[in-house]
C-alpha cells in the first residue's frame, strides 16, 4: 500500500513544494532568460550607428574626353561620415526598453502565481487522497471481519450464506475503490513533480497532518489595484506604452551628422582639398511629422482602453472574491455539521449494529446496511472538503497570497 511506506519517503510540506516549484520551474526559468536579454537591450539603447567611410574619384572626366590641363583630371576622395542621435532620443529609448523588462517581471509574477494555484490544488487533493484511502482501508477491515464471524456462525444456523457473500462483495469493493484510490495518488504526485521539475517517478509524501484554514482576508478593489500580479503588469504596460510615446514625441528633435572629404588632385601641381560639413535634420516638416504624430494619437487611445479594463478587471476581482469568501463560510458549516453531527451518529449506528449482531439481536444485512451508509457519508464529507480545499486555493490565487 502507498500509505504503509510513507516512513522510507521523504515528506514535503506545502511550503516546500511552493519552493521548488519557484525556483526549479522550466516556464519560470525562461521568464528569467527573457529578462536577462532584455536587460542587455538596455545597455546599447545609447549606442551610435557605425561611421561610414568611402573611397573614389572626384570630378574626374570620363575616359575619351578631349585632352585637358593636369588640373583638371580630378581628384581621388576619401570620405568619413558619422550620424549622432539626439541624446534625448536616446535616453527615451533606453527608458521604454527598461520598462519592457519590468512587464516582463510582472508576467513572471502572474505565471508563478497560476503554477502556485496548480500545486495547491494537487497538494491538497493528495491530502484528501491519503485521508480516503485510510478510511477505505479501515472500512475493508470491517466488512472483512464481519465476513469471518458470519462464516463462524454459519453452520450453527446462526447466519445465512447468502448473507457471507455479501459481505465478501462488499470486501473486494472495497479493494477497488483503494486501487482507484492509489492511481489517483499516483497521478497527483507525478503532476507535482512535474511542476517541481523533478522526474516524474521521485518518491516523496505530502503533510497529511495539514489542516487547511480558510481566513477572510477582506480585500477591496485597492488591495487588488497593489498585491495582483496581472494588474502590476497592466500598470507596468500602461507605463511603457507612456514611454513610447514620450519616445515618439522625441522624434520632433533633431538628429545630427558630420561628414569630412579630403580630395588629393591627380596632378601633383595642385594642392589638397577638403570638404567639411555638420548636416541637422528637420523633423518637424509637415510630410515627415505626420508618422509620429498619428502614432502618438493611437497610443494615447490604447492607454485610455488598457485604463477601462484595468478598472473593470478590480470590480470583478473583487466581486468574484467577495462570492467565494461567501461560499466557503457556507462550505465550513456544512463540513462542521458532518464533523460533529452526522458522521458520530452514523459511527454510534454501526457500532450499536454491531454489537447486536454479536448479541444475535440483529443480522448481517442489517450491519451492511449501516457499514454502508456510514461509508457513503464518510466519502460525501472527504470529497466536500476536497471541493473547500480547492475553493480555498483558488481564493488563494485570487488574492495573491
Amino acid at each position: 500500500m502507498i500509505a504503509s511506506s510513507a516512513y522510507t519517503q521523504e515528506v514535503l510540506s506545502i511550503e516546500q513544494v511552493l519552493n521548488k516549484v519557484e525556483e526549479n520551474n522550466p516556464a519560470l526559468k525562461a521568464y528569467e532568460t527573457r529578462i536577462k536579454g532584455q536587460d542587455a537591450r538596455v545597455q546599447g539603447a545609447k549606442a551610435w550607428m557605425a561611421p561610414m567611410i568611402g573611397a573614389g574619384t572626384f570630378m574626374t572626366p570620363y575616359p575619351g574626353t578631349e585632352l585637358m590641363p593636369d588640373a583638371d583630371k580630378g581628384s581621388f576622395m576619401v570620405s568619413v561620415e558619422q550620424d549622432i542621435p539626439n541624446p534625448s532620443k536616446t535616453r527615451a529609448k533606453g527608458e521604454y526598453l527598461a520598462a519592457q523588462s519590468d512587464i516582463t517581471k510582472a508576467e513572471r509574477l502572474v505565471r508563478y502565481n497560476q503554477l502556485r494555484f496548480q500545486a495547491r490544488q494537487l497538494y491538497y487533493d493528495l491530502i484528501i487522497a491519503y485521508r480516503k484511502i485510510r478510511l477505505q482501508n479501515e472500512n475493508q477491515q470491517i466488512m472483512k471481519n464481519m465476513k469471518k464471524l458470519a462464516e463462524i456462525r454459519y453452520p450453527y444456523n446462526q447466519g445465512s450464506l447468502n448473507q457471507v457473500f455479501k459481505a465478501e462483495g462488499r470486501a473486494y469493493e472495497s479493494e477497488n475503490m483503494i486501487l482507484m484510490t492509489e492511481g489517483e495518488i499516483w497521478s497527483k504526485k507525478i503532476a507535482l513533480n512535474a511542476l517541481m521539475n523533478r522526474s516524474s517517478d521521485t518518491a516523496f509524501e505530502p503533510d497529511t497532518a495539514l489542516h487547511v484554514n480558510f481566513k477572510v482576508a477582506g480585500a477591496d478593489s485597492s488591495y487588488f489595484a497593489s498585491s495582483r500580479s496581472d494588474i502590476t503588469q497592466m500598470d507596468r504596460s500602461i507605463k511603457a506604452m507612456q514611454l513610447n510615446i514620450e519616445q515618439m514625441r522625441k522624434e520632433a528633435r533633431p538628429d545630427f551628422r558630420i561628414r569630412f572629404d579630403h580630395m588629393k588632385n591627380y596632378s601633383g601641381m595642385m594642392p589638397a582639398q577638403f570638404t567639411a560639413m555638420a548636416m541637422i535634420s528637420v523633423p518637424i516638416a509637415p510630410w515627415s511629422s505626420g508618422m509620429y504624430k498619428s502614432e502618438v494619437k493611437s497610443m494615447n487611445f490604447e492607454i485610455e482602453a488598457m485604463r477601462q479594463q484595468r478598472s473593470s478587471m478590480l470590480t470583478e476581482m473583487a466581486g468574484m472574491t467577495k462570492a467565494m469568501e461567501t461560499e466557503l463560510l457556507t462550505m465550513q458549516k456544512q463540513l462542521v455539521n458532518y464533523e460533529k453531527k452526522i458522521l458520530p451518529a452514523l459511527t454510534k449506528s454501526l457500532n450499536t449494529s454491531m454489537l447486536s449482531y454479536q448479541e444475535n439481536k440483529l443480522d448481517l444485512g442489517a450491519v451492511i446496511d449501516a457499514w454502508e451508509a456510514k461509508n457513503m457519508v464518510q466519502m460525501n464529507y472527504l470529497d466536500q472538503l476536497q471541493k473547500y480545499y480547492q475553493m480555498i486555493a483558488e481564493y488563494e490565487k485570487s488574492i495573491e497570497k
